[in-house]
């Protein structure tokens, strides 16, 4: 089968497609064949090595954290699936390699996929989907009538949020880039401002503060109220140690005022992410869809910033 590996660290151009072997679902494991994945933001300090002093490396290392497809076979234990059954799901946590011809999975990095979407259209959500679920329910405890600051509201995990934040009853303020404003008003927010020309100080107060950009957090959590909560979720590029070890020590000094995760969500959270789609509070953000072949083209398209909502990549073509 293919599957997109690099092989050492370096720009968008070490990714390539490589000949694998097939894998085998084990006990407690489901073979997908991977219609659609998305480009995930953060893999590409991965490839970069800009993380290797956080995560070692073997290599070949495989690409893409979510995915869409069909059952193709179940290992042995495995009784909620069947071939042919429409999903999607998650590698397992840390673990890449979701952008190939098949996967392997253990049964509980799934769930039932949306009836009311495409397997195309359904790969920009599951990582996205499930990391703005989590924030804003279990981390930051959003309810009716808070006001929420989305900061980053174009991109992946920003645009679910800005739906998810006014279907909870939020007032949401989106920061984004001045061409993104009126889209991403369209998506709910109540509220669009140019990141580039407002200031921290310049806004008003928030009880919850979404931040998918990773620096300047120390102004931007003066803006909470005072029971106001901020969920980290981004890291500064240009200083990753120094911005983990700095925001970590924020979370861990003031745990209910700055929140931060690693998204791994539970089969239940998955299955609550098919709910919301299917009942239309949110819906897939899809920016540009690559073959495999130009997955380093996405990469390169991703550096560039100002993408809206998802790069997915398309297994089928």
């Amino acid at each position: 089968m293919r599957a997109v590996q690099y092989t050492r660290f370096g720009p968008p151009e070490v990714l390539d497609v490589h000949d694998v072997p097939t894998p085998r679902p084990g006990p407690g494991e489901v073979l997908v064949e991977v219609r659609a994945a998305s480009v995930d933001a953060g893999e590409a300090a991965f490839r970069a090595g800009r993380m290797r002093a956080v995560a070692r490396a073997r290599f070949p290392r495989g690409l893409g954290v979510d995915f869409t497809g069909r059952v193709a076979a179940v290992g042995s234990g495995v009784h909620a699936w069947r071939e042919g059954e429409e999903v999607w799901g998650l590698m397992p946590h840390l673990v890449f390699g979701a952008i190939a011809d098949y996967v392997a999975v253990p049964e509980q990095r799934l769930a039932r996929a949306p009836k009311n979407l495409s397997l195309l259209e359904a790969a920009a959500l599951p990582s996205s989907g499930t990391t703005a679920l989590t924030a804003l329910t279990d981390k930051a405890g959003l309810t009716s009538g808070e006001r929420l600051l989305v900061r980053g509201a174009a991109g992946g995990v920003g645009s679910i949020a800005v739906q998810l934040g006014k279907a909870l009853g939020a007032h949401v303020t989106a920061l984004a880039g001045a061409r993104n404003l009126d889209w991403v008003t369209e998506l709910g927010a109540d509220a669009a401002l140019d990141y580039r020309t407002t200031r921290p100080q310049d806004l008003g107060q928030y009880d919850v503060i979404l931040d998918l950009v990773g620096t300047d957090l120390g102004a931007y959590q003066a803006r909470l109220t005072r029971r106001g909560r901020m969920v980290a979720l981004a890291f500064d590029h240009d200083r990753i140690l120094t911005s983990l070890v700095t925001t970590g020590l924020r979370a861990a000094l003031s745990p209910r005022r700055m929140k931060i995760f690693s998204n791994n969500p539970s089969p239940e959270r998955m299955a609550e992410l098919t709910a919301s789609a299917e009942a239309g509070n949110i819906r897939p953000v899809i920016d540009t869809v690559y073959p495999m072949d130009e997955v380093a083209e996405a990469h390169r398209r991703l550096e560039a910033g100002g993408v809206r909502g998802k790069l997915i990549i398309d297994l089928q073509r």
